[in-house]
This record gives C-alpha cells, structure tokens and sequence, in this order.
C-alpha cells in the first residue's frame, strides 16, 4: 500500500512538472507565432554600422497591414487590455494646473511618488498584458511636410536629451502627461519608474509629470552599444492635465532610430485608454 504522503508528494510534483511543460509550450508557441507573423507581414532593412558588423532591423508589422479576421483579432486583445487597464483602477482623475509655486511642485511630486507605489503591481501586470502583443497599434509613416510646432531635435537640445545607436523619442503639442515605455531585448521595462536598464538603455527626458509644457518630448537612448533582440515601444497617456483647454484625444509623434536610420510615425492615444504596442522591431546579427 502507498504511503499517502508519499502519494501526495508524487502528485504535487507531477502537477508542477505539467505546469513548467505548459510554460514552456506556451513560451515557444508565442516564439513561433511572433516568428510567423514577422515573416509574413514584417519588413526587412540592412544596416549599415559606423563600426563592427552590419545588422538587420526587422520591423514589426501594423494592424492595418492584417487582414480583417486578424484585424479582427487584434480587436478583440485590445479590447482585453482596456478592461485589464480598468479593472485594475489605473485611470488617474483628470488633474487641475497645481501651479507654478515650489510647495504646488513638490506636492505633485509626493502625490505622483505615493500613486506609484501603491500601484506598482498592478502596473507591472497591466505592462505584461501589452508586452505579449506583437502587431503594432495602427501608428503610420509620418508626413515630413507635417512638421511638429516645434522639431523634436530642439526638443532634445533644449531638454538635453543625448543621441546613440538606438533612440526612441516621442512627442506631443499639449500639456497632458504621456509616458513612454520601452520594453528591452532583456526583458526589462524602462520607463518613468525604472530610468535606467541593465542592457544599457536609459530614459533620459522624461516631461509633464506637472503641467509645465505645451511642447514636451520624451528620450530613450542606447548611446554607444545595443543589444540584438526585440524592442517594443509603448505609449501611455498617464495623466489628463486640465491647462489651458487640454484635450482628452492626444496626436504624437513617435520616432524610431536605428544605427543612423530614422523613421517617424504619427499616433492618437486617448485619456483613460489602455497603454498601446504602438510599434517594434527587432535587431539581429548578418551571420
């Protein structure tokens, strides 16, 4: 006869063993399908380095590029990610000017450190949810001729945002808080609370946690050596600043470059939407 204990023992570990198989199969189906969808939809581009090897980016393909039953698809994701953001009570109330005084600065400053430590676990799982997707938001090709009231280049001079093999920019024409995420080939996620990885990007620009301008820009920067691998670029309207007839619908511009190979993209986020995948791309070696 078995010992019960012994039964037990076997059964617990047998579940966990089924457990770690599942993960695994999991982990390689979202491999494989994120590997089929690149090749299927994805664009290839040769790059040339200043120094060492070439490389090649990979870019993810758009939702507007699927076709409808894989639109179709997205949607409904997308639609989970909404009510993850909602469910987890990560919508901040819209925010009155606090005011141009030191005590009015600080006191936002302590309010914003406070939210943030309260919220950080349902942060991180509402972060893991995006992170899973592979198809970006439905961001397009920016116009050149629709320039931005002011470059995003005097926005980085002015705020002294530096410049690298690797830089993610993203800007905006009013005085609402967005955030830029950037989740990192390592696994890591650098944004607002976490400024620096340790694959070596940093956010080094990081704008509107009060309502100080109507031209902010944010930076993320690989300066001298990126790692291969995925990058996927999110944006989250964190706050909806009432200043100056403000608006809950915000236009960005998101720019992407790459070992001296710059793209733009033009997007809209609204105010209490969930953070969106707005793009990625993947560096990989030529050999």
């Amino acid at each position: 006869m078995v010992d019960p204990f012994t039964a037990a023992t076997s059964l617990a570990l047998g579940g966990g063993g089924m457990y770690l198989l599942l993960k695994q199969w999991r982990l390689r189906n979202k491999r494989l399908r994120a590997k089929a969808l690149l090749e299927k939809y994805g664009t290839r581009t040769r790059l040339q380095q200043q120094s060492g090897r070439m490389r090649l980016i990979f870019n993810n393909p758009q939702v507007g590029d699927l076709p409808s039953s894989e639109q179709e698809a997205w949607q409904e994701r997308d639609q989970r990610r909404d009510r993850s953001f909602i469910e987890l009570d990560l919508i901040q109330p819209p925010q009155e000017d606090p005011g141009e005084s030191e005590e009015e600065r600080a006191s936002e400053l302590e309010r914003r450190h406070e939210w943030i430590q309260s919220n950080e676990p349902p942060m991180q799982e509402h972060a893991a949810l995006v992170a899973e997707e592979e198809i970006g938001s439905g961001v397009v090709v920016a116009d050149p001729a629709e320039e931005l009231e002011t470059a995003i280049d005097e926005r980085l001079e002015r705020e002294g945002g530096a410049s690298g093999v690797v830089q993610i920019s993203l800007a905006w024409d009013d005085y609402n808080d967005l955030d830029l995420h950037l989740f990192c080939p390592s696994g890591e996620r650098i944004y607002f609370n976490n400024k620096r990885s340790d694959c070596g990007g940093i956010l080094d620009v990081d704008m509107n946690v009060r309502p100080l301008s109507n031209t902010p820009v944010e930076n993320v920067v690989w300066r001298d050596i990126a790692p291969l691998g995925t990058y996927k670029v999110g944006v989250h309207f964190y706050k909806h600043h009432r200043k100056r007839k403000t608006k809950r619908v915000c236009t960005y511009r998101l720019r992407v470059i790459t070992h001296g190979r710059a793209k733009e993209y033009v997007g809209k986020i609204k105010y209490g939407q969930a953070m969106q995948m707005v793009t990625s791309f993947t560096l990989a070696s030529t050999k």
